[in-house]
């Protein structure tokens, strides 16, 4: 697993407080960086699936399984006034998880953007799951956005 870089850690604590008013500290950021990585894994392991289904051996951006919604989280991403800045910084996780299967440019560009997606997936799904007034999640916090999150993706 490739961890957040140390330079990106006040654009995440900025990112997560603009979006859903969380307050993260670097064990978290660790966990984040681990989440990323294995969400990505897991896509880009079932975009291969689906790439050679469909007879090729090159993943492109419409073979990774986005589900409507985490496509509008993904646009939302686009939105936050620093998503450049972590786009920036979760590109260094996606170059492991691109490795697994032979991925076309796009896609491999198109790849932070989905890091940026999950993050505020699972920002909202602490919001969700625990307390909408949640400030700083706890470790079973991460847990359960983490397992519902296994199921889902």
């Amino acid at each position: 697993m490739t961890a957040l870089p140390v330079a990106g850690i006040a654009r995440f604590e900025h990112f997560f407080r603009e979006t859903d008013s969380l307050v993260i500290d670097k064990s978290d950021l660790k966990r984040l960086g681990s989440f990323i990585d294995r969400k990505l894994r897991d896509l880009v392991l079932r975009a291969g699936a689906i790439a050679k289904a469909n007879g090729r051996e090159i993943v492109e951006p419409h073979d990774l399984p986005i589900t409507k919604g985490f496509q509008e989280r993904i646009h939302e991403f686009r939105a936050v006034s620093n998503a450049g800045a972590v786009k920036e910084s979760l590109a260094s996780l996606t170059s492991g998880p691109a490795s697994m299967a032979a991925c076309s440019d796009d896609t491999e560009a198109w790849l932070p953007e989905v890091a940026g997606g999950l993050c505020l997936t699972l920002s909202r799904t602490f919001k969700i799951i625990v307390d909408p007034r949640l400030k700083n999640p706890q470790t079973e916090h991460w847990d359960r956005a983490e397992r519902l999150h296994d199921l889902m993706l």
